[in-house]
């Protein structure tokens, strides 16, 4: 071989080794990028799919998770104190008693399609609900009388008549683009049934101010969020909070059942399972090195309820009796399997400024013998007779039999509606439980387990039943629902009053309470009616679930914690990778 082809063979060699080296930096350089963009990605399981993206249709979970990422309101909760704090507003509402009217600046902002954010689109959202009555949203808008925006930056909301909701309701309603839905709106305003339309529009890619907007969703499959590149929030520092996001994006990938979700983030298949854990899982999850687990408290009710239409729960010695009778924590522990929290109102502990600690505890701490002796006592005070009373002459408990009403009537089969089990095993148990404390007390109850659906129908609708036990699993902030669940005029078809209760005294301080505009004097009001309904009793609580949530660890730092989880905004808007 001569010197010229060696040195031209050797130039071509180092030329082709000079090629593939670059190639193999650029596939590095690729394959890092995409790592990175991966670890920048966090990976949410949800138990179902979202059912719509119509913000105005949605009343599922799993729409309301997604979308709360994108719409939003002029206020939020703080993390810390659960004090309303401005969000898009820029400070707090500017009350002037003499036109009854509020005041609100709204912060420089711009729409996920980088048009400007204005006092336009709020006045265009009140406006809209109103006129089409949107359910979900009319109690919260209905009464205000006129929307003026003197400015691009300014709203002024008048009030027919003062109403306290309007600062923790109406203020927090998600705010909807002008320019996204007034074509839709003119097509509802033709249609023989405008608002029907209009809850049936099919929002393919929602505008909103959040810090994220929908790139992508395969039905079936996952949905995919990304960075929002114009949040207002982000680079701001609003309640002592640095605000990003911080994270690319979140794909949400849909399970089905709970056992897939949990075996997927044990896997590493999903970095959160967004939704509350079952105390069977728990355990399993602690022993994995690789997850990590967040408890907080909830803003949930889960109670017994009466009717109190009819005998013999019209009776409200009986119903003090049942409360008696109620071990709730024998329901915690054993049932809940210590993940809950005793109820003793109606309003949870957790939500520390309307809670009211002094309201009647029927006998905290007594044992099972205490128990019936106390509720035999109460009963037979009442005149109530049995044919073998719980409680004999010696003092002895025995099991009651042939139990009859003061008029000397025997009480008839009572029913316990609840849930079936596979929808949900605690109100399932609950009921059974209940049934048995009541037979040892010589009442005829039986539990019966019903499709969810035709246990509303039942409750809400038909209001043919005797008691059952549900649940709220996500209360309001705002204690105003407690005047909505026990207030006279809603006890009607599909109204909130489901027990039926009645009391004159009640609905006057439960009016009061929803037109004290002063806080101090609200909170004065509202545990007044605490009061009156647990001594009442229409409804019985009987636990608060505590809320268990599992992430990944060494993926993403920066959960907030606060009552109801670390999904939350100010999760999302701070998480990082780690």
């Amino acid at each position: 071989m001569n010197s010229r082809n060696f040195t031209k063979k050797k130039i071509w060699s180092c030329k082709a080794l000079l090629l593939v080296t670059a190639v193999i930096m650029l596939l590095t350089i690729h394959v890092s990028s995409m790592n990175a963009s991966a670890a920048n990605m966090l990976k949410l399981g949800l138990l179902q799919e979202p059912r719509t993206l119509n913000i105005w249709r949605a009343g599922d979970r799993w729409s309301l998770k997604v979308l709360g990422l994108i719409y939003q309101p002029l206020y939020i909760r703080s993390a810390d104190t659960l004090k309303l704090i401005p969000w898009l507003a820029e400070g707090e509402p500017v009350f002037d008693p003499d036109t009854l009217s509020y005041t609100v600046k709204i912060r420089p902002a711009k729409w996920s399609d980088g048009t400007e954010f204005t006092s336009a689109d709020v006045a265009f959202t009140g406006r809209f609900i109103k006129e089409f009555r949107v359910p979900r949203y009319l109690s919260k808008w209905k009464f205000i009388k006129k929307i003026e925006t003197p400015d691009k930056h300014t709203v002024k909301f008048y009030l027919e008549k003062p109403k306290a909701i309007f600062l923790t309701r109406t203020l927090t309603t998600p705010i909807v683009q002008e320019k996204e839905w007034v074509k839709i709106i003119e097509a509802a305003r033709k249609s023989k049934k405008p608002l029907a339309k209009l809850l049936n529009e099919k929002i393919k890619n929602p505008v909103g101010t959040g810090p994220f907007v929908l790139k992508d969703w395969r039905q079936g499959a996952y949905l995919f969020l990304q960075k929002n590149k114009f949040f207002f929030g982000n680079g701001q520092k609003i309640s002592g909070r640095l605000l990003g996001p911080y994270i690319d994006g979140i794909i949400f990938k849909i399970y089905g059942t709970s056992d897939a979700a949990v075996l997927a983030i044990k896997k590493g298949s999903i970095d959160m399972f967004w939704w509350g854990i079952q105390p069977g899982y728990i355990e399993d999850l602690k022993a994995s090195p690789d997850i990590e687990l967040f408890t907080n408290d909830r803003s949930a009710l889960y109670y017994m309820g009466f009717n109190v239409r009819k005998p013999p729960f019209n009776d409200v010695n009986l119903r003090r009796a049942v409360a008696t009778l109620i071990d709730e924590d024998f329901i915690i522990s054993r049932i809940l399997q210590g993940y809950g929290l005793r109820m003793y109102s109606i309003v949870p502990a957790g939500n520390k400024f309307w809670y009211c600690p002094d309201v009647p505890r029927y006998c905290k701490g007594c044992k099972r013998e205490q128990r019936i002796k106390k509720a035999f006592e109460i009963l037979e005070g009442a005149g109530y007779t049995w044919e073998v009373p719980p409680v004999d002459p010696s003092g002895k408990v025995v099991r009651g039999e042939g139990i009859r009403l003061p008029n000397g009537e025997p009480m008839e089969k009572l029913t316990i509606l609840t849930p079936p089990a596979d929808y949900d095993p605690h109100r399932a148990m609950c009921g059974m439980m209940m049934q048995e404390w009541l037979r040892e007390l010589g009442v005829p109850a039986y539990s019966r387990p019903m499709a969810f659906g035709a246990l509303i129908q039942q409750v809400k609708v038909k209001h043919d039943f005797d008691a059952f036990i549900l649940g709220y699993g996500r209360l309001s902030l705002d204690p105003d629902y407690l005047r909505n669940f026990f207030i006279t005029k809603n006890d009607k078809r599909r109204g909130w009053n489901m027990s039926g209760y009645s009391n004159p005294e009640y609905d006057r301080i439960a009016e009061e309470s929803a037109s004290a505009m002063n806080r101090e004097k609200r909170r004065e009001l509202i545990w007044e009616m605490q009061k009156i309904i647990i001594g009442d009793v229409p409804y019985i609580p009987l636990y608060n679930p505590k809320l268990v949530e599992a992430v990944r660890k060494g993926r993403f730092s920066g959960w907030v914690q606060m009552l109801g989880g670390i999904g939350n905004m100010w999760t999302f808007c701070q998480l990082k990778p780690m």
